[in-house]
């Protein structure tokens, strides 16, 4: 016979629903560790079944140690579920297993921790992308979750003196640039570093746009390189409007807290992610 007690220690167990749970006893009969097998086997099952389901939805978490940083964007079919607790734990321990193998590689066990919630919750579940950054002696992260997970940002940062990481100004300014990088979401770091082939792309489309002006080559020239000027404003970290004083750019506000508080501190590079994609 069935008790209730074993369906109770099944359930807390393995976390899989109460039918299951009764199912799998009876096949079992009776056994829970056999009982927790067979959960599993049905949960592989529903792995499978479920693999081709569209992923539009998710969450984005971060781990970080004086070592590196991880960060994970985990993926599932609705909001519903991106905001259930199991799946936020979920999301939090892929990023810690990521931070313990300084990896941005999906492993088996990251994989038996989403496998096992997707025999539970019903949904398809899946890795975007996972992202490690190693940090040396001189750099120092700082990191922005935004929208209860939507999107999250790592900023890495360098400077002289370690002791410049524990300055109360510097890291309410590296939590502003990592705020920042989830408000404007910059595709480079400076405007050296914009990909030519999507700078010639803008170029010919610049180039469209003035093409019928009645106005000299010049002037169109001109035109022509105030438009990518402004582009380089709006798609380069240091280039852009910083979050906290639109009057200054990032570069600027960064030059003026180094002037005060006699630092060093500039940026390496970021990462951005957004839940779902």
């Amino acid at each position: 016979m069935i008790s209730a007690q074993m369906v109770k220690e099944l359930r807390d167990n393995t976390g899989a629903g109460l039918m299951d749970c009764k199912n799998a006893l009876t096949q079992a009969n009776g056994d829970v560790k056999e009982a927790e097998k067979i959960l599993k086997k049905m949960g592989l099952a529903a792995v499978a079944k479920r693999a081709d389901r569209a992923t539009d939805n998710g969450r984005i978490a971060v781990c970080s140690s004086d070592s590196g940083c991880a960060m994970v964007s985990v993926a599932c079919e609705t909001d519903f579920v991106a905001k259930n607790e199991d799946f936020k734990k979920m999301c939090d321990e892929v990023a810690k297993i990521a931070l313990d193998n300084k990896s941005d590689k999906v492993d088996s066990k990251i994989e038996d921790k989403i496998n096992s919630l997707i025999s539970v919750i019903k949904e398809n579940m899946s890795v975007k992308k996972l992202i490690f950054v190693p940090l040396s002696k001189s750099q120092g992260i700082s990191t922005y979750i935004h929208g209860d997970g939507a999107m999250g940002a790592i900023v890495r940062f360098n400077a002289t003196a370690n002791s410049t990481f524990s300055n109360s100004s510097v890291k309410n300014f590296m939590h502003d640039v990592a705020l920042h990088v989830t408000a404007y979401q910059p595709q480079y770091l400076r405007k050296e570093d914009i990909d030519e082939k999507y700078k010639a792309e803008q170029l010919e489309i610049f180039k469209a746009q003035v093409a019928s002006l009645d106005k000299p080559e010049k002037v169109k020239e001109g035109i022509i390189n105030g438009k990518m000027n402004k582009l380089g404003d709006e798609i380069c970290l240091l280039d852009q409007a910083f979050v906290k004083d639109p009057s200054l750019s990032v570069s600027k506000a960064l030059s003026d807290l180094n002037k005060k508080e006699k630092t060093d501190l500039s940026v390496v590079d970021f990462y951005f992610l957004r839940a779902g994609v």
